[in-house]
């Protein structure tokens, strides 16, 4: 052997590309069948699976044809899969009465999960105040957990972007309206559901979050009491006399039974005087039916007596 030559072992061409092929396949997502009790809803999941019609139409579906788009998965600590996306897919699944789901399984750390779980939520159509609220707050802590580090936030070469003007980006919302959206989950969850069921308007919520606990009950209280919903004056003037230390049940029930421009005729019975002429399962819309039909009974009576 010439002096200086190397001893180099070369491998066959078999060897090479099964080699190759190996690597590829190990790095490849591969779609597994998981069993559905081994499957466990996201930590602090903010988005809501609700049996309405929609979810009716997707068991429908996955009766007839399976889940056809696989969830995404991390494996839990404590055994078990994690579901990052695919909660209403899961939930369908589990009222068709699948054993098992197709599944990419995916090794992600908290905030990385936390930034494809509300991204791949993001893209429903109908998602209600609260969702948004609670999902754009762990987006931005997610965020800022990573040091709202460049690769995340802005392009190769543009500037770094704030976690909060990422989120609004990726939302398509300005800053300020994803940080009034966050205040949100400062409501007690009571006002908050009256803010997804629209009785609550968004604007008068945000001025009402301002308000503490003790001071939301009052408040919470007084609309009861006067069956009126607040408008944006009042919830500024509810804000306002809070920070000054000048809030209480009495001050509450004071604005809100003030008389609104638009309701100068409006008559207010208390929710508990109404409630005792009616079954608990009677919603407001049925009580309401209800009486405008006993006063048109009462009012064609009065006619008929008038008319002898």
């Amino acid at each position: 052997m010439p002096k200086g030559s190397l001893n180099v072992s070369l491998k066959g061409a078999d060897d090479i590309f099964s080699t190759e092929e190996s690597r590829q396949e190990q790095q490849r997502e591969q779609v597994q069948q998981i069993p559905i009790g081994e499957l466990f809803p996201f930590k602090n999941h903010p988005f809501k699976v609700l049996d309405d019609e929609s979810m009716q139409r997707t068991v429908e579906s996955v009766e007839q044809y399976g889940v056809l788009s696989p969830l995404i998965a991390r494996p839990r600590p404590e055994g078990g899969y994690e579901i990052i996306s695919g909660h209403r897919r899961q939930h369908a699944a589990q009222l068709a009465g699948l054993d098992t789901l197709p599944v990419i399984v995916r090794q992600m750390d908290d905030d990385a999960a936390v930034l494809l779980m509300v991204d791949s939520n993001l893209q429903r159509e109908n998602i209600l105040p609260s969702e948004r609220a609670f999902a754009y707050k762990m987006k931005l802590e997610a965020l800022k957990n990573q040091g709202a580090r460049s690769d995340l936030t802005s392009g190769q070469f543009g500037p770094k972007l704030r976690s909060d003007e990422q989120v609004a980006l990726d939302a398509g919302e300005s800053r300020k309206q994803v940080q009034r959206f966050i205040r949100l989950t400062n409501l007690m969850p009571e006002l908050l559901d009256m803010v997804d069921e629209k009785k609550i308007a968004f604007n008068p919520a945000v001025e009402l979050s301002y308000l503490d606990e003790s001071q939301q009950r009052d408040f919470l209280e007084a609309m009861n009491d006067t069956q009126n919903a607040p408008s944006l004056s009042q919830a500024q003037r509810l804000k306002k006399l809070a920070q000054e230390g000048h809030f209480s049940y009495d001050v509450a029930f004071a604005v809100m039974g003030e008389e609104k421009k638009d309701e100068l005729d409006k008559v207010v019975i208390k929710n508990d005087t109404l409630r005792k002429y009616f079954p608990r399962s009677f919603t407001p819309k049925q009580m309401e039916d209800t009486i405008i039909k006993l006063l048109d009974q009462w009012q064609r009576k009065q006619q008929r007596q008038n008319e002898r």
